[in-house]
């Protein structure tokens, strides 16, 4: 079965200003990366609209009204320091939260084996009720919740490899024992969670923090030693990444000098899990990666392996 991915124009229309790291630029880049003919075989869809049943499964009633009165009729407002919204910013939103429950339902329906969602904004920052980290709404937490309500997976394992650490997935799953979070971060690094002893409530949180200036090596001792065998014993019916591309060597926001053969090869490791387990079931949603050629790389690496054509 083919690879999904799915995108939507509205990613482009959210406008977070001139300079900021989180632009529109990377939808394009990514585009751009994956109309190449290695990528004829993806099977594309057009993320629909967000659901608000599924929103409101994470994130309180009034919270997603505040969030959608917020966007500026023209201009630019502040949802905190560096979390910018503009007109067309819920648009994307709606669209990012459609993709991510779209990619889900195909996924554990078997209509494809593994999907990626390329839309933006990301969302892993985002906590219950507070935007921040460039992120409004949680997607992996609401794709999560998704395959746990609608498909009634009864658990699920997050692999977050973004180089900031998910402080929202962390929070909104801290107290349940059917997900397990994992995440490979620099630390020290905003948003300042995801030590070691942040375990969870259930001993569900698996954290690996990484100091500047690691390497591939270091991320993949990582996730040998610490991550992979516990999603391996978690035994997951579904897997869902927070495919964060930031941590590549090229990237101007953190320190961590990965390249795309190390996100490939943390990509086939999940699959193979995914085989073990889940019937190959994974979704990835995009969340960082700044530097447009190391995400383009980043994403490409990950996407043809997704797709069964880097070795594994």
């Amino acid at each position: 079965m083919p690879t999904l991915v799915l995108s939507h124009a509205a990613s482009l229309d959210h406008d977070t200003g001139p300079g900021h790291p989180e632009r529109p630029d990377r939808i394009r880049a990514i585009e751009q990366v994956l109309s190449h003919e290695r990528f004829q075989s993806l099977y594309r869809l057009q993320a629909p609209g967000g659901d608000h049943q599924a929103i409101l499964r994470v994130h309180p009633s009034d919270y997603v009204a505040a969030i959608e009165k917020a966007a500026p009729e023209s201009g630019y407002v502040h949802a905190d320091g560096d979390t910018i919204m503009s007109p067309g910013t819920v648009e994307a939103i709606m669209h990012a939260v459609g993709g991510a429950v779209l990619a889900v339902n195909a996924v554990m329906h078997g209509n494809v084996d593994n999907a990626f969602v390329a839309v933006r904004p990301p969302g892993h920052h985002a906590e219950r009720a507070t935007p921040m980290g460039f992120c409004f709404f949680n997607t992996a937490a609401i794709a999560v919740r998704q395959a746990q309500a609608v498909h009634k997976a009864e658990r699920v394992a997050i692999m977050d490899f973004d180089v900031h650490h998910g402080n929202g997935t962390q929070d909104i799953f801290w107290s349940d024992r059917n997900v397990l979070y994992c995440s490979t971060h620099q630390m020290p690094l905003f948003p300042g969670t995801g030590a070691r002893d942040e375990r969870g409530e259930f001993d569900n949180i698996v954290n690996a923090p990484l100091s500047a200036g690691s390497d591939g090596t270091v991320f993949r001792e990582a996730l040998e030693t610490v991550i992979l065998p516990r999603i391996d014993a978690f035994r997951p019916d579904l897997i869902v990444i927070s495919a964060g591309f930031d941590a590549h060597r090229l990237d101007p926001l953190a320190n961590i000098n990965l390249t795309e053969a190390d996100f490939a090869w943390v990509t086939a490791r999940l699959l193979d899990l995914a085989d073990k387990h889940c019937k190959g079931r994974v979704v990835s949603l995009l969340e960082g990666g700044y530097d447009l050629e190391g995400l383009t790389r980043s994403v490409a690496a990950h996407v043809l392996t997704l797709m069964g054509h880097m070795p594994r």
